[in-house]
C-alpha cells in the first residue's frame, strides 16, 4: 500500500499561479506511473497530467502549456506547477499512482479555487 499525502492548494486570483505537491510513502519501490487529477463540482474525475519513470509527461489539452508535472525521486514527491490559473481550473486536485500490477493509489485531494 501507497500512502500520499497532497499540500499546496489554495484561493488565487485568475492568472496566478499555486504549487501542488504529493509525497507518497509506504510500498513505493514499484511504481511506475504518477499523476495528478481534479474533480470539479458536478462533473468526473479528469486527468490533468502525469509523468512516467522515463519522465515521460503527458497532459490534458486544457491544461498544456500552463501546467508542469515533476518528481523527485530522491524526496519521494511528485509536483504539478499551475501557471496562469483560470476559474474553470477550480477543482478539487488527487494525487494518483500506479504499481506495477495495476494497483491505484490516491491522495485525500486537495481544494483549488480560482477566482475571476
Amino acid at each position: 500500500q501507497v500512502q500520499l499525502v497532497e499540500s499546496g492548494g489554495g484561493l488565487v486570483q485568475s492568472g496566478g499561479s499555486l504549487r501542488l505537491s504529493c509525497t507518497f510513502s509506504g510500498r513505493i519501490f514499484d511504481i511506475y506511473h504518477m499523476g495528478w487529477h481534479r474533480q470539479a463540482p458536478g462533473k468526473q474525475r479528469e486527468l490533468v497530467g502525469s509523468i512516467d519513470l522515463s519522465g515521460i509527461t503527458n497532459y490534458a489539452d486544457s491544461v498544456k502549456g500552463r501546467f508542469t508535472i515533476s518528481r523527485d525521486n530522491a524526496k519521494n514527491t511528485v509536483d504539478l506547477q499551475m501557471n496562469s490559473l483560470k476559474p474553470e481550473d477550480t477543482a478539487v486536485y488527487y494525487c494518483n499512482v500506479v504499481q506495477y500490477g495495476g494497483r491505484q493509489s490516491w491522495g485525500q485531494g486537495t481544494q483549488v479555487t480560482v477566482s475571476s
